[in-house]
């Protein structure tokens, strides 16, 4: 898609915490209601994980004459070994952006075991461009929240965030439920997986008032340890783990469009008192729903 800049955009700088001279993080949060334009230089053989964790932007390539755009809940994997790939990028209004820069010999290192595992760190590809777009879990979503969030002394501020740093690459690169599929072989029954999903679906569909676990077996016909055993496996996590990050990272995301105050959130996610969702929320994200509330505005 070809595009021409606009001129009339404001100028913008990225906020940039150092964690380590090849790791970086950048953040940005355009709170106005005009588009801002961001550049930063990310230096050569830097690979780029670009996370839109509110609002819409657009990446800029070729002096403006190629742009990607990004939406709300999607990331950016972006690597080119040949040469610098500098960063602008058009904030729309009302936009958060979270970025992490980290060399090719550093991410090497930390995947030296399972490189092969890694598309672009394989041997026959680490002197191929790479682009890969990401969907933000509600994991990933939680260690986004931290970091726009953090509120420490400075004298554990760095460590902080490059064990955060750390977190979100490597959940960038967890293996995707199909690859679990094929590892387990208890999955390999296509009819075990779609009940599994369908439990899934039924959690989520009722999450202020979830099924017990053995009325959910019963429901999608399967035995509990099945449906235990099976939804471990692809989702990696217990039923219930499953859904209260889902939970938390729903009423994170009614909490930002500003409608609902916090009894009403807690009781659309399924706690019928103030203070239990208020304990569940700051144990997912270490902060109560108020004072997140205030960090937005």
């Amino acid at each position: 898609m070809s595009t021409t800049p606009n001129k009339n955009n404001a100028k913008g700088s990225f906020k940039t915490l150092h964690t380590e001279d090849d790791l970086k993080m950048l953040i940005h949060k355009n709170e106005e209601d005009s588009t801002i334009d961001l550049q930063h230089d990310s230096g050569q053989h830097a690979i780029q994980f670009h996370f839109c964790i509110k609002g819409n932007l657009e990446f800029v390539f070729n002096e403006g004459r190629y742009c990607l755009p990004l939406q709300n809940d999607k990331g950016l994997l972006l690597y080119n070994p040949s040469k610098n790939l500098p960063i602008q990028v058009k904030l729309q209004p009302k936009t958060w952006i979270v970025s992490v820069l980290v060399s090719i010999g550093k991410l090497h290192a930390l995947f030296s075991e399972e490189a092969h595992y890694i598309d672009f760190l394989s041997e026959e590809n680490k002197h191929k461009k790479y682009y890969q777009e990401l969907t933000i879990t509600p994991s990933m979503a939680v260690v986004l929240s931290q970091i726009i969030n953090f509120n420490l002394h400075n004298s554990i501020k760095k460590i902080y965030l490059k064990g955060k740093a750390y977190e979100l690459i490597g959940l960038c690169f967890n293996r995707t439920e199909e690859t679990d599929v094929e590892q387990c072989p208890f999955l390999i029954d296509e009819d075990n997986v779609k009940r599994i999903r369908q439990a899934k679906e039924i959690i989520l569909k009722r999450m202020a008032e979830p099924p017990t676990l053995q009325e959910l077996s019963e429901e999608i016909g399967l035995s509990l340890k099945k449906l235990k055993e099976g939804f471990k496996e692809i989702y990696g996590d217990t039923v219930f783990g499953f859904l209260f990050d889902y939970k938390m990272d729903y009423a994170r995301k009614l909490l930002e469009t500003g409608k609902y105050n916090v009894n009403e959130v807690g009781l659309k996610v399924g706690y019928s008192t103030a203070s239990h969702f208020i304990a569940a929320f700051k144990k997912k994200f270490g902060t109560t729903p108020k004072k997140y509330i205030q960090a937005l505005s």
